[in-house]
């Protein structure tokens, strides 16, 4: 026992008060409430771009590009060719002597740092044995005056240099370039090609040169891409033109411009009963997969024409074997988008991708509801050889999927949608800023869902903290590329998710979260937030200082545990009442809950602010009662990460 509570132990039986019981203390504490509430927590103030309240400044700006894109797959070589024109606008105070360039194709090469970092143990992101040598060709690149414009290649990047400098604050350039590359058939879980037996899936993505963000965080952000990072792109609108063979069917995350060219005519008319109906309708049939006659006849090529607005990315998938359905997604402001779902003929059937479009549509509807209208015209889930994928207006799900298991993923990778297509974080660096953001709001859509059909409550929260704050585990504000690949699942997505489900149920209220929360986001829809942009929109919203609990759980990787050192269950005095002692013995405070059971049977529930740990490593505080106390119970409910539950119960010896 520490010599503090031995002195208040002898001044309780000099003052004549009833035995205590005193549990044994065998680990000292790590808690330093000076570390855990220190006001630093912010590296810099608000300036004219970032307010100090977490809201874009009154200087906010970011640069824009729009795409027009004219690609040709071959199916037999695998082979994409394509023209990429971009329209790039420089809103930045600062002129630009050259443009970044992303290539994530070149990842795929046997000399790309990402193919060249893969372990040879099984890694999501490749395989280090194989022979596949990918990666762009590039043709030419010009710029708009039709002169070829000098350009540097190094890995996933290109600097291409302008004759001069490109003016701020609206200067605008065009760069086009022509390029083609094999398309790898798993390519880091991202795109690929699925054999089936009715022909290949193709799911295509980062298939084209895309201009790289200039903001005012880092100026150039040119952080490789080897594949645990996803992206970090500018905003703006596509239009796309995909030619294919004639017997594939083409979707895309956009409107199709040109249905009449590419489906038949009665293809045409049920993809018109799909954006009326609330049930989902076939608009191509397994049983039509291998008919002839279920795509136009005549020609050995179709050209699917496209349109996305305001996107930061475009993706989209071709096969001869799509199984094609859809169905009305309606939205808040009386407006409809298209769930469409595609799929092959394995995955059909035994509550598996037939139900694909009713996920769809149910998840859109929901957060559309909960955050924001969604704001494509069309959400397309497809089939492919991946485990999920996310992008403006499709998504990739594995082929294999059934069930809680195709739910889940549909859930997820539409989920993004909003983070990160809608506030576009940068996923180079913070991934948790979309993956944890989408894992908490999939945990609510999942219980909304068709009566709870999938969901399962996330349990005891003590249990969650052995795997959540494990010592080996890097914090949760390190980059995707500097985790081990092991850890990514827990840092990414269920950490910060678990995160946000605590700040929102125990610590802020629904009510204040869920305010916050969406503050954020529309704060932040079509920008480019950082972590601070959060952690202060959510404490000024909320009206809540929250740096404990950001630096805790988000910047380093602290433990939790309180633990009861001390209970006096009854006082001499007729009027007294009990005493409890609780101590914070590792460095992550929280608020404290705590159950008191009396020997007439009833609980009493005692809620002690955070405050509590701002100047204390322990808490004395009096039961809100005066009969004999037989029991005390922390964290009665479980909700908090307390890693070591052994300490939290109390009860009186037995005579």
């Amino acid at each position: 026992m520490n010599k503090s509570l031995i002195i208040f132990c002898s001044l309780l039986v000099f003052l004549g008060l009833a035995p205590m019981t005193l549990l044994s203390q065998t680990t000292a504490s790590n808690y330093d409430y000076q570390e855990a509430f220190n006001p630093f927590f912010y590296t810099h103030n608000g300036n004219e771009y970032r307010s100090a309240s977490g809201m874009p400044g009154p200087k906010y700006w970011q640069n824009a590009v729009d795409y027009k894109i004219a690609a040709k797959l071959n199916d037999q070589t695998h082979e994409i060719r394509g023209t990429v024109t971009m329209e790039y606008t420089n809103n930045s105070p600062d002129k630009l002597d050259f443009i970044w360039l992303q290539l994530d194709q070149n990842m795929f090469s046997q000399e790309g740092r990402g193919h060249q970092i893969v372990p040879l143990t099984k890694s999501r992101y490749g395989d280090a044995q194989s022979d596949f040598d990918g990666g762009y060709a590039i043709k030419s690149v010009k710029l708009g005056s039709g002169k070829d414009a000098e350009h540097l290649i190094t890995d996933t990047r290109m600097q291409v240099f302008l004759p001069e400098p490109l003016q701020p604050n609206g200067g605008k350039t065009t760069i086009s370039i022509d390029y083609s590359y094999i398309v790898p058939t798993y390519g880091a879980d991202r795109t690929g090609v699925l054999k089936t037996q009715n022909g290949e899936i193709f799911a295509i993505a980062q298939w084209f040169p895309r201009v790289a963000v200039y903001d005012d965080i880092l100026g150039w952000n040119v952080t490789p891409y080897t594949g645990p990072g996803e992206f970090y792109l500018e905003f703006g609108n596509y239009e796309v033109d995909i030619t294919a063979p004639a017997d594939h069917i083409v979707v895309l995350g956009g409107e199709l411009l040109n249905p009449e060219e590419v489906y038949t005519p009665e293809q045409q008319k049920r993809l018109e009963q799909a954006k009326k109906s609330d049930k989902t309708v076939l608009i191509r049939s397994a049983e039509e997969v291998t008919q002839a006659s279920s795509r136009p006849q005549g020609k050995k090529e179709l050209t699917w024409k496209f349109r996305l607005e305001k996107a930061h990315d475009v993706a989209w998938a071709s096969s001869p074997a799509f199984i094609v359905d859809g169905a009305k997604i309606n939205l808040p402001s009386g407006n409809t988008s298209l769930a469409l779902s595609a799929y092959p003929v394995e995955s059909n059937g035994g509550n598996a991708w037939e139900r694909s479009t009713e996920y769809t549509k149910a998840s859109i509807e929901f957060y559309s509801k909960l955050l924001m209208e969604y704001p494509y015209p069309i959400a397309v889930n497809v089939a492919a050889n991946l485990g999920g994928m996310e992008y403006p207006g499709i998504v990739f799900c594995s082929y294999k999927s059934k069930a809680a298991g195709l739910w889940g993923v549909t859930d997820h990778e539409f989920g993004h949608i909003w983070f990160p297509m809608i506030v576009g974080s940068n996923e180079r660096f913070h991934a948790w800023m979309d993956e944890g953001f989408n894992t908490f709001i999939n945990d609510l859509s999942t219980e909304a869902f068709n009566g709870g059909e999938y969901y399962r409550p996330l349990g005891d929260a003590n249990r969650l903290a052995q795997a959540l704050t494990r010592p080996d585990l890097e914090p949760v504000m390190s980059t995707p590329q500097s985790m081990q690949e092991r850890n990514i699942g827990t840092l990414a997505y269920r950490k910060p998710g678990f995160g946000l489900t605590l700040l929102r149920n125990e610590i802020l209220g629904p009510e204040r979260f869920d305010r916050a929360f969406r503050t954020y986001l529309e704060r932040w829809a079509y920008k480019h937030p950082t972590p601070d942009d959060f952690f202060r929109t959510m404490e000024n919203v909320a009206g809540e200082n929250l740096n404990w609990f950001w630096r805790g759980w988000f910047k380093y990787n602290w433990r939790f545990d309180q633990g009861i050192v001390m209970v006096i269950p009854e006082a001499s005095d007729a009027n007294g009442q009990g005493i409890i002692t609780i101590e914070n013995f590792e460095k992550l405070p929280m608020p404290v809950v705590v159950d008191i059971t009396t020997e007439s049977g009833k609980v009493h529930r005692v809620k002690l602010p955070v405050e509590i740990w701002e100047r204390n490593n322990k808490w004395t505080f009096k039961a809100p009662t005066n009969e004999k106390i037989v029991a005390v119970q922390l964290d009665p409910d479980k909700v908090y990460p307390d890693h070591n539950p052994d300490n939290n119960r109390w009860e009186a010896p037995v005579k």
